[in-house]
């Protein structure tokens, strides 16, 4: 019986009634490993290739047959809004199968969810944190929700798997086994996965399963990309034009003219065409976006300019998505990584970047955006630099940015290269957090039952058990925890105020937000106060503060007319692999040509392949670039290149990154070149004790709840887990 025959009648009716011609490769081998194995399920293939639907077809298939006594299963998303998307989705293939679909997240109705804990049944969407919160707070719900559990579909498993929500949702999994006795096969889905068995590895953890990840011939991709460069020179004076309260409605500078012609290419590039714009920031994509809008008005074009990023309102945000999906409307939207994921935008004409994406994945994930429902992908890319006329610096004209924007297009479209995960072995925060819900969620325990329930979950094999004692005592010394006269332990006064914090669920750092009002109407949110009469910019749109309310972290505004800005303090983070280092090396080292390249962009990659290779960066892993100043170029990945770092410190060698992004080391030294260059060599060479290094005394893996943790074993983190001596050595071996 071939496979769709065996998919549930309303299932083979909704196949019908929307004409699909035929079920897509991932779908099929998807139904037979459901259907005909006991194993979990990894399904990793690009957006809009039919791996949602490959996920729920069998999965329903088999619910619809055999009932489950509880919810059968559960889906789980990083987004609501990808929760709110994916519910209108399965509500209409679910239409006539008498199987129910309840969301469940901060948003989601009470009484859906009330009901669902009475009669459990079903399907159950959710979030990591609003199941964290079930098993902590309502074990017995749980209980009684979860005892027939047989599927758990895990979307974006690339997204989980690169940061602490990761690590939390497959302990509150494992916790949830535990609980029930019911190990319900996992089912993770992805459009950018590096490593398949490293994500395999993730999905299995706790399990004991096998995972199978099908591989289906997609054919290959046609992509259209172009890259344009607009360039500013900076030895250029600005005028600004005040209104009469003081505040800047315009600059103009003769030195910012390739900002102005980069807002009117893109306002060219996009009009009438649904795009989304992608920058690496909020506050460029809010100044872009204004500016686009004021550019519309200039030339009386409709007003199709919309902003989506996580401290723009979900409300507008959720409107933003329904006006994308019209196929007859031509909306620009801004945006940063919220719309990365897979939420259903309808088909888009194109999507641009600005500046080069981060990584290789995030480019693959944007990528993924456009060319949905038979397009061919249309990918622009867009870049402003200042140049200095002047400059002493001999590697101060190279475009570090430009060439990684090369390296990633190339190592992606030729070869399919993505970065693989790191794995959190150390994640000392997380062993807090999971420590401090169990003890929630089950009163007073003995030390020794809690360190069996806690270092067994899968995420903490790697951590000692004189480790975790170190830690619980830390915790009662500083009132986290507290010893009964029994000898147990349970939550202590301190304790106490984070665990009942509504913020206690979440186990990403998060910003003290201030809400921003429009009368009633919610704007979005900004981490600072901005005094009546200041102008800032949200959602693409200018506003005068016209009152605050600080006790309530309100402020109240009104639109104005004009552009102005915005500003979040965030750190920037940024992690490099050798791979895209050593490509970025090859792309100023070879002699290709890049056909998506502009005229203006082939002649700057000219300039700078010339001065790349007449200052020896390509060649030698030192340079001198003055009397006391020389580079070093290891071509080496950003964790490889701070342990080189830390460890040319440790010989009192003078040296710095210059940026979070830098591939080379600025180093101050007195001595000659080969003199430099055996201190590297003794390094390379030496069986270096990395925690012997003179590391600073907050260095640290940034994490939330690290203040409860003890310095020594956040060291240890930063040691295991980020600095790699390993993989320095061998790629300059």
């Amino acid at each position: 019986m071939d496979v769709f025959n065996r998919l549930a009648p309303f299932i083979q009716d909704f196949i019908y009634r929307n004409k699909w011609e035929e079920l897509r490769g991932i779908q099929v081998a998807a139904c037979e490993v459901i259907f005909d194995t006991d194993d979990n399920l990894l399904l990793s293939s690009g957006t809009a290739s039919g791996k949602t639907e490959a996920a729920f077809l069998p999965v329903l298939t088999e619910l619809y047959e055999n009932p489950s006594k509880s919810v059968g299963v559960m889906y789980i998303s990083p987004l609501k809004a990808l929760i709110n998307d994916q519910f209108k989705r399965l509500e209409l293939l679910l239409l006539d199968s008498n199987i129910p679909v309840c969301k469940w997240h901060g948003d989601a109705s009470q009484t859906q969810k009330d009901n669902l804990v009475k009669n459990p049944s079903g399907l159950l969407q959710i979030t990591p944190e609003s199941l964290e919160s079930l098993i902590t707070n309502k074990r017995g719900a749980c209980l009684q929700m979860f005892p027939d559990l047989r599927y758990v579909i895990i979307d974006e498993v690339h997204h989980f798997m690169r940061d602490a929500r990761g690590v939390q949702l497959l302990c509150v999994l494992e916790r949830l086994q535990k609980l029930t006795g019911v190990v319900p096969r996992r089912i993770g889905l992805s459009a950018t996965l590096g490593d398949v068995s490293m994500a395999q590895a993730w999905l299995n953890t706790g399990t004991g399963r096998e995972c199978a990840a099908p591989i289906t011939d997609e054919g290959k991709k046609r992509v259209r990309i172009h890259v344009e460069r607009f360039a500013n020179h900076s030895d250029e004076r600005d005028t600004v034009e005040r209104d009469g309260s003081g505040n800047v409605i315009n600059v103009n500078s003769v030195g910012d003219s390739g900002t102005r012609e980069h807002y009117e290419y893109l306002f060219k590039m996009t009009l009438d065409q649904k795009t989304i714009i992608f920058a690496n920031s909020r506050e460029e994509i809010e100044l872009i976006m204004a500016n686009l809008r004021e550019i519309a008005i200039k030339n009386k074009a409709p007003d199709v300019y919309r902003v989506h990023h996580g401290n723009v309102s979900a409300l507008l945000r959720e409107s933003t998505e329904d006006e994308m999906k019209m196929e007859d409307e031509h909306i620009v939207t801004g945006a940063t990584v919220t719309l990365e994921l897979g939420i259903d935008i309808g088909s888009l004409d194109q999507a641009v970047q600005v500046s080069a994406p981060l990584t290789v994945s995030s480019f693959a994930q944007r990528l993924g955006r456009c060319g949905r429902r038979g397009q061919i992908p249309q990918l622009l890319f867009t870049f402003v630099e200042s140049l200095r006329i002047n400059t002493d610096d001999i590697l101060g004209p190279i475009n570090w940015e430009f060439i990684r924007m090369i390296a990633i297009i190339e190592i992606y479209t030729k070869d399919h290269w993505l970065e693989p995960m790191y794995p959190h072995n150390h994640a000392y925060n997380l062993l807090y957090h999971q420590t401090m819900s169990h003890l929630k969620s089950n009163g007073e325990l003995s030390p020794a039952a809690l360190a069996q329930s806690i270092l067994t979950l899968g995420c903490f094999k790697n951590i000692p058990q004189e480790d975790y004692r170190r830690l619980l005592g830390h915790l009662i010394d500083i009132n986290q925890l507290e010893r009964t006269e029994r000898g147990g332990l349970m939550i202590g006064r301190e304790g106490e105020k984070v665990v009942n914090s509504h913020k206690f669920l979440t186990v990403f750092l998060s910003t003290d937000y201030l809400l921003v009002k429009d009368e009633n109407r919610m704007i979005g949110t900004v981490d600072k106060v901005y005094p009546v009469g200041t102008r800032f910019a949200l959602a693409g749109i200018a506003w005068e503060t016209v009152d605050v309310n600080e006790a309530a972290k309100v402020i109240f505004v009104k639109r104005v007319p004009g552009i102005s800005v915005v500003d979040w303090d965030v750190d920037f983070d940024v992690d490099l692999h050798t791979v895209l280092v050593r490509k970025m090396r090859s792309v100023m080292s070879c002699d290709d040509d890049y056909p998506y390249l502009s005229e203006r962009c082939r002649e700057r990659l000219a300039d700078i392949r010339y001065i790349a290779r007449n200052s020896g960066i390509l060649e030698n892993l030192v340079t001198q670039l003055s009397d006391k100043k020389f580079a070093i170029f290891p071509w080496v990945g950003t964790r490889q290149l701070f342990t080189l770092h830390y460890a040319l410190l440790d010989r009192n060698v003078d040296n710095r990154l210059l940026w979070i992004s830098s591939i080379f080391l600025e180093v101050k030294f007195a001595g000659e070149l080969g003199e430099l260059e055996a201190i590297v060599a003794d390094i390379l060479s030496s069986d270096r004790n990395l925690y012997d290094l003179p590391l600073p005394d907050k260095v640290q893996v940034r994490g939330k709840y690290n203040e409860f943790i003890p310095k020594d074993l956040l060291l240890k983190q930063f040691v295991e887990d980020y600095l790699d001596f390993d993989g320095l050595r061998e790629a300059l071996r």
